[in-house]
Formats: C-alpha cells, sequence, structure tokens
C-alpha cells in the first residue's frame, strides 16, 4: 500500500491522546476507593478511547490517500490478439445496394417486423453506410470475444492510430464508435495502414495467434518495395490475414472470371492485392460482403476459426483505499456519538 500524500502520517502519535487522557466525569462518592470494581465500565471505557483513537488513526490514514499501486498479472485464455484495420474512405460512407433500414431512435435495436411495420406506415428510410455496418459488426464480434487483446486502426491516404493493444471493453468500444465521426476521404493506401498495423507487433512477445482484420471496400496497387515490405513483417511477426472485403454495386468482387484476359484482370485492383496476399507466406482468408448479412457471416467465421490458447499479461488498475479508511473513521465517531447520547449526566 502506498500513499499521496504520506505527510498526514507524521500527525499518527495524536490517537495516543485519548489512551493517555484521564478526563471524564465522576459520580460523586465519600469514597471512591469504597466503591466495588465495575469491570463491565472499565471495558465500556476502554472501548471507547479505543473507537476514538481509531477515529484519528482512521482519518490520517485516508487524508494520506493510501491506494494500491496498479499491477500486472499473466493470464491464459482462449483468444488472440488482433488488429482492426478499417477503411475510412469516402465510399465506406455509401450504403450497401438496396440495403435500406429505418430512422428510429438512438440506441433502438431494430427488427425485421419493425422494418416491415415502418414500410407500411410510409415513415422514411434510410441506407446504412458500409462503414456503419461495419462498425456495428466489429462491435458486436469484440464483445463476443473478452479474452482477446484488440488494436485498432483506420486508414484512408494515412493510416490513424487509435488504440494499441487492450482488453478492456470500454476503451475498444469506444474506438470503434470513434471512426465514425466526420466523413472519409478520397484516397486510399492500404499498403502504408497494413505497415502500420503490422509494426504494433513489434517488440511484443508471441503469446498467441496473431491476426489483423482488414475491413474495406475497395484494392489498391502495392509496388514492390510496399510488397516486400508487408510480406517481411507478416512472415517475421507470424501474423494471419483476413480481409473482409465489402463488395459495392458494379464491384469486380476479388477473383477474376475465367473468360478474363491476362490484361483485364491485372488492371482490377483488387484481383492483384487478392493474389498478392495469397503468396505472403502466412495464413490468409478473404471473404466478399455484398451486404450487412454476409458481413455478418464473414465476422462470425472469423470468430469461430480463430480461438486458440493464448497467454497475455493484464495490467489491473490502482485501487484508491481513501474511503475504507474514512468509512471506519465514520462508524468510530457515529459509536462516540451514541455513546455521549446514552452518557448518564445526573445521578438520580
Amino acid at each position: 500500500m502506498n500513499f499521496a500524500n504520506p505527510f498526514w502520517l507524521l500527525l499518527l502519535p495524536l490517537a495516543a491522546l485519548p489512551l493517555w487522557s484521564r478526563a471524564g466525569r465522576s459520580l460523586p462518592h465519600s469514597s471512591l476507593e469504597a466503591l466495588p470494581l465495575d469491570r463491565a465500565s472499565m471495558a465500556v471505557d476502554l472501548a471507547l478511547r479505543a473507537a476514538a483513537a481509531l477515529a484519528i488513526v482512521a482519518t490520517l490514514i485516508g487524508l494520506a490517500a493510501p491506494y494500491r499501486p496498479e499491477y500486472t498479472v499473466e493470464r491464459v485464455g482462449q483468444g488472440a490478439e488482433i488488429v482492426l484495420v478499417l477503411d475510412r474512405s469516402g465510399s465506406m460512407d455509401q450504403g450497401f445496394p438496396g440495403a435500406r433500414a429505418p430512422i428510429a431512435k438512438p440506441g433502438a435495436k431494430l427488427t425485421p417486423e419493425m422494418i416491415d411495420a415502418y414500410i407500411k406506415q410510409g415513415q422514411a428510410v434510410r441506407k446504412e453506410s458500409k462503414g456503419a455496418a461495419a462498425r456495428r459488426m466489429l462491435a458486436e464480434f469484440t464483445a463476443k470475444r473478452p479474452e482477446d487483446r484488440f488494436a485498432m486502426q483506420v486508414f484512408s491516404t494515412l493510416p490513424i492510430p487509435v488504440l494499441d493493444f487492450t482488453q478492456k471493453a470500454e476503451a475498444i468500444q469506444a474506438a470503434i464508435a470513434a471512426g465514425n465521426i466526420g466523413r472519409g476521404l478520397a484516397e486510399t493506401d492500404i499498403g502504408l495502414a497494413l505497415q502500420s498495423a503490422l509494426a504494433l507487433f513489434e517488440g511484443r512477445p508471441y503469446t498467441g495467434s496473431r491476426i489483423i482484420m482488414l475491413v474495406s471496400d475497395g484494392g489498391d496497387r502495392l509496388d514492390t518495395d510496399a510488397q516486400a515490405k508487408i510480406a517481411n513483417l507478416a512472415r517475421k511477426q507470424r501474423v494471419a490475414l483476413y480481409w473482409i472485403y465489402i463488395r459495392s454495386a458494379g464491384s469486380p468482387g476479388l477473383t477474376a472470371e475465367a473468360s478474363d484476359s491476362p490484361e483485364a484482370a491485372d488492371s482490377v485492383p483488387e484481383y492483384a492485392l487478392n493474389r498478392y496476399f495469397k503468396q505472403i507466406g502466412t495464413p490468409y482468408h478473404a471473404y466478399e460482403a455484398e451486404n450487412s448479412d454476409a458481413l455478418q457471416t464473414a465476422i462470425d467465421d472469423v470468430n469461430r476459426l480463430e480461438n486458440l490458447p493464448i497467454t497475455y499479461l493484464d495490467s489491473v488498475p490502482r485501487l484508491e483505499l481513501a474511503r475504507v479508511f474514512l468509512g471506519a473513521a465514520l462508524a468510530a465517531v457515529l459509536l462516540l456519538l451514541g455513546a455521549q447520547a446514552l452518557e448518564l449526566r445526573r445521578w438520580a
């Protein structure tokens, strides 16, 4: 136990005053020595003196602000270290083709019956954006995996770190919700985003599965230098890559048709990026999500596949103890006040 204001402890000798003091009231008697020995009264007197001393000690310790320092403990669970890499480009602000959801009160959970009722009543409907659907399902995904440690980055032209590795549910949910602020930019650089995400594992002990979950609605062309860096980091850090590709209207998908010429296939960024990911030498899984249901299926698949044992260090936060001692002081003072109220002030 440590103290934030230890100078108050210098006054602890004052607690001896109630034990030394002989002040008090006594009933008049011709000879106090002739009175019989009253052990009950002696016990009550000693208890009240001890309560007064306890009140002083507990108050001084409470004022010294005691606390238990933060410490770390090693835990073993089922899970992984997961970096969420979420596309924050302007295209993610668009809705799924034909996907509409009714406007409801904030925090309200919509059911299919509610949606049908809204449509029948002719009330306003809106499209749920791809980014909003992704964040909503990522929030549910992280909530179902309390043993995992999550980090998060969003990216557009440049990667933006949002959260370092943590297991704190409140921080994870806040980081996911923060991605909804503002509008996305026009450009994306997946290469820089992946390099930044892989760098988060640098210097960390390998204690279990490592995953990068890339959520994006488009591909990118990586130059030779970026390809070499990503492949080297992925193999060095032993990171599995999951690409949840949110397919937009008119999107070519991730795999070229058999009828497509090699030149046409090479001109599509999604095709090229998917082929590259298959060759980096680490586990890779790709999912094409054309709507929110398909996106949910992809996330459920990741949740099912990555559930291996993991060892991690968990930080136990600092615990303030002042309330405990101040509460003890209050209890002692209330006992003294109660005894004073019952004190016999006049011999009847």
